[in-house]
């Protein structure tokens, strides 16, 4: 039986300071202002940037590739107007999970919570590898091992999070700006070497279907290539994790999604023409820092490329302490409402979710340490982040036509046939993720599979109602019980 019982719904900021419970889950209200809310949607992709993005390149060709990060951009927009009008309906830290728990029930809610957890764990760790490579090939502070970098990258930046989320914003956004203004002295200078020959210089295999010079692996290459375009927008879908710790939630979430969205569009049109035309799609494909092997000369590194190369590091900081900060608050709010052990969701006297952060922390780094395989990871959270895409597009079309009376403040433009579009190639992304790494995309069944036995087993029966998106839900159901009588 779910906990508690109620006959309306409570925003988070209107629960009672006499409620033992919520009251020892409590975040900080207002520390975030749509400025650190559009720095925290550009901070989470933008490493994406830097590396990564490039792979696409071996599987779909500068055509394929293009194509690809077009369709995925049209997804993560489609997206993105699909969540700034749920996140206006319900400002609460479960994010997504909350939407999918009034539109598709308590196992939709804990499908969409369960995929968003993997890729804001996964992704963290991952990125504390590339950070340890970064730092040992940059020679910095004499280190010859990645495992004490990685050690240093939970502890120092877990820590500033545990500080405070308004300081931890706050660092976050210096450190993307650095990273922004990196990208864009990166983009003048490659442009300086720009030529269009070298982007279409990739050997055509003459047995994929439609090959040309411009799609080298054919028309297949352009959904294999699914996964790679994502990289320069996965995780702006992260930002409504900050609804509840944010200035006037309804007004500044959707402003902040719209705006980090723009200026992500921006960096990936500059970085992936320049990048490619400076040196050619050929040159970097394998790359693991293509930025660098673009603005070198030959193999003898320049003024830019070492700028470019410490700039990296800049990208990958902002990522991984943003991505930390996701996968605590989707902790946070899973775990309020019992779907996952309520302990976890305890914050400290500064308004953290302690646990919620040391707990994810210590996986991460454990993950980092013991697999070192960053690429294995990364497209594990892949997987996890398209199956969230889809079921948050599905639960925009649910409530637009079960509950089209709903409040909203704001409302996506297109409606249906906007989230249906995000649904559509969010599946087709999922599906391309087996055309990347099937183990990776196994490997994340089987957490799924673990979870929901836990779930099916345990935790369904331990909910707790008085969690602001459980309270949303029991609304729903009251009022469609209203109707029916």
């Amino acid at each position: 039986m779910a906990e508690g019982t109620t006959d309306r719904v409570l925003s988070p900021a209107d629960a009672s300071p006499h409620d033992p419970y919520l009251s020892r889950r409590a975040l900080r209200r207002g520390s975030a202002g749509w400025l650190l809310l559009t720095g925290l949607g550009v901070a989470y992709v933008v490493s994406g940037d830097f590396s990564g993005w490039n792979i696409g390149l071996a599987k779909g060709g500068f055509g394929g590739l293009a194509i690809a990060t077009v369709l995925m951009g049209v997804m993560y927009a489609c997206l993105v107007f699909a969540l700034a009008e749920l996140s206006a309906i319900l400002p609460t830290a479960g994010g997504g999970y909350g939407f999918a728990r009034r539109a598709l029930g308590v196992w939709g809610g804990f499908l969409t919570g369960t995929a968003i957890l993997i890729e804001y764990i996964l992704a963290p760790a991952a990125i504390s590898l590339f950070i340890g490579d970064y730092v040992e090939s940059l020679g910095l502070f004499g280190l010859t091992s990645g495992w004490p970098v990685l050690l240093a990258c939970f502890a120092i930046f877990i820590g500033i999070h545990l500080w405070g989320v308004g300081e931890a914003l706050r660092f976050s956004l210096i450190v993307t700006a650095i990273a922004v203004a990196a990208l864009l002295i990166f983009a003048v200078g490659a442009f300086t070497e720009f030529s269009a020959d070298r982007l279409d210089d990739i050997p055509v295999d003459p047995e994929a279907f439609g090959a040309n010079s411009w799609l080298p692996f054919g028309l297949l290459g352009i959904w294999a290539a699914f996964p790679f375009g994502m990289w320069f927008f996965l995780g702006v879908e992260g930002v409504p994790l900050a609804a509840e710790e944010a200035k006037d939630p309804v007004r500044s979430m959707p402003r902040a999604l719209a705006l980090s969205l723009g200026v992500l569009v921006l960096l990936a049109a500059l970085t992936f023409l320049a990048a490619t035309g400076a040196r050619g799609s050929a040159a970097l494909q394998e790359a693991g820092n293509p930025l660098v092997v673009a603005v070198q000369d030959g193999d003898r590194a320049t003024a830019l490329s070492r700028f470019v190369n410490y700039a990296g590091l800049a990208g990958l900081v902002a990522s991984f302490f943003s991505l930390i900060y996701a996968g605590s608050r989707q902790l946070f709010a899973l775990s309020r409402a019992g779907y996952l052990p309520r302990f976890l969701s305890l914050t400290s006297r500064r308004r953290s979710p302690y646990l919620g952060l040391l707990v994810p922390g210590a996986i991460g780094f454990t993950l980092a340490a013991s697999s070192g395989d960053g690429a294995r990871m990364l497209n594990i959270a892949v997987f996890g982040a398209t199956i969230s895409y889809a079921l948050m597009s599905l639960s925009h079309i649910v409530l637009r036509r079960r509950e089209p009376e709903l409040p909203r403040p704001y409302r996506t433009p297109g409606g249906v046939l906007t989230s249906s579009t995000a649904f559509v190639l969010a599946l087709s992304a999922l599906v391309a993720t087996f055309l990347v790494d099937t183990g990776a995309a196994l490997i994340a069944l089987g957490l799924y599979a673990v979870a929901l036995a836990y779930f099916a087993i345990y935790s369904r029966r331990h909910l707790v109602a008085r969690a602001p998106e459980e309270e949303f839900a029991a609304l729903a159901a009251a009022e469609s019980e209203l109707k029916r009588t």
